[in-house]
């Protein structure tokens, strides 16, 4: 088992990281950027050390730094959490090569996953449902225009190396096509870096359920059952919630078996979500698999009682899964909301500074991840989630009325936040009855 741990990330899913291992008797390593200096969730590493200023691309994204500072840490492995270089192949190879576990899937695999284009030629060969779409990668407008006629309009155009919603459009004739995808494009190459697309038979009114799976370097592979990911604003998740509503049993069954089957085709370790789209006649399509952990990783673990993140760290340490697949009960119903500092009522626009009081609720089956406090200030630098809002409940009834009470008992002074709209949403009767897809929000809300 590793001595020391270093984890190259910030805010909640950092101190989520220095938690788990301080229950397993791991020691702990932190990095932070100027702007996150004397923050009081590094308190809980055993040391920290500054790899540069604020801005990302000079700190949490500088390799060099981050491992200099695993070798003055003298640690073992490192947990790259969420976002930042968690899904970075290179980084991953650049570890092990420097004889630091990485926490988290071979670079090999990364690379194959992580190209999405890719993943999907590998469902198709695993005969996991896919989307109709191109044959590979489009090119040009002839080609594209080709692919549209064939599975006909409207059609989606998707980065190749995509994430967030960006790099993604919708077009519904030749002309919003031929725009949409220079757009796509252009987009695609300023945040990722690599212009490629492809297109896919856009999806109507579809449902989002993801497939959390864990595998071990023995050749063993299970899933810890469904979340749905449906509630979304400009692909931008908002809420989760576990079992998925209105999945037919047999339905949840394939999805989470096709999820395993999938992982096993891509030689693929550790933890890993496999998303798919569910459309209004109960059929499913594979989308992606992120290779690493999920924000949402907390419902799961709220209705199967397994640490994901020990779970991660006990892989890369060698270890094979403690339990197979038919000891991992679903029980009762869990939902999370992503408590982030924005302002729904402008736009979602960002709101930064500094949090003058915070009141975190309890009470049975409720938990608050976050690393904010009274005094903490929030940084224009980094990502909006400033918390995580879990309950778990026996029913989903239940579970909603736990929520809106947990809400209602939240207090966060000083900046803007989307509490009051994820209270909408809970209340909303579309939602309390599970008839919604992923345009909900614009739909409902369209100003």
């Amino acid at each position: 088992m590793f001595k020391r741990i270093l984890v190259a990330n910030r805010g909640e899913i950092a101190l989520r990281i220095f938690r788990a291992c301080r229950e397993m008797g791991i020691e702990t390593v932190a990095i932070f950027s100027e702007a996150d200096r004397g923050a009081v969730y590094l308190d809980l590493a055993d040391e920290a050390y500054c790899v540069g200023p604020p801005r990302t691309t000079d700190s949490y994204l500088k390799i060099d730094r981050v491992i200099s500072a695993a070798e003055i840490g003298d640690v073992q492995a490192i947990h790259p959490g969420y976002g930042f270089l968690a899904e970075n192949a290179h980084f991953a190879e650049i570890c092990r090569s420097c004889k630091i576990e990485f926490i988290g899937p071979s670079h090999e695999a990364m690379q194959l996953v992580g190209d999405k284009n890719a993943a999907r030629s590998l469902a198709k060969k695993a005969d996991v449902p896919t989307v109709p779409g191109s044959d590979g990668l489009v090119d040009n407008e002839v080609q594209a225009l080709a692919v549209a006629h064939d599975i006909g309009f409207p059609v989606l155009i998707k980065a190749s190396a995509g994430g967030g919603g960006r790099g993604m459009r919708v077009a519904s004739n030749d002309l919003a096509l031929k725009s949409a995808l220079q757009q796509a494009k252009a987009e695609a190459d300023a945040a990722f870096g690599n212009g490629d697309i492809y297109i896919e038979k856009y999806v109507a009114h579809p449902r989002h359920v993801e497939v959390q799976i864990l595998a071990d370097t023995h050749g063993n592979a299970v899933h810890l059952w469904e979340r749905d990911c449906t509630m979304q604003r400009r692909y931008q998740k908002l809420l989760e919630e576990s079992p998925a509503p209105q999945l037919a049993p047999q339905t949840r069954q394939a999805i989470c078996e096709a999820a395993v089957h999938l992982v096993k085709a891509a030689d693929y370790t550790n933890a890993g979500t496999v998303e798919f789209i569910v459309d209004p006649d109960g059929h499913y399509y594979f989308i992606e698999l992120n290779a690493r952990i999920q924000v949402e990783h907390p419902v799961t673990e709220m209705i199967t009682g397994i640490d994901l993140i020990k779970a991660q760290i006990l892989i890369a340490a060698g270890e094979p899964l403690p339990f197979k697949q038919e000891a991992i009960e679903s029980r009762g119903v869990a939902i999370e909301c992503r408590i982030n500092a924005e302002d729904p009522e402008r736009g979602f626009r960002p709101c930064p500074g500094k949090i003058t009081q915070v009141i975190s609720p309890g009470g049975p089956g409720v938990r608050f991840d976050s690393h904010i406090h009274a005094g903490y200030e929030i940084s224009s630098f980094y990502d909006s989630l400033i918390g995580k809002l879990i309950v778990h409940q026996p029913t989903r009834q239940e579970a909603i009325g736990c929520m809106r009470r947990a809400l209602g008992e939240l207090r966060i002074e000083g900046v803007k936040t989307t509490t009051a709209l994820l209270l909408k949403i809970l209340e909303h009767s579309d939602f309390v009855e599970g008839r919604v897809d992923t345009t909900f929000i614009e739909r409902t809300w369209p100003s």
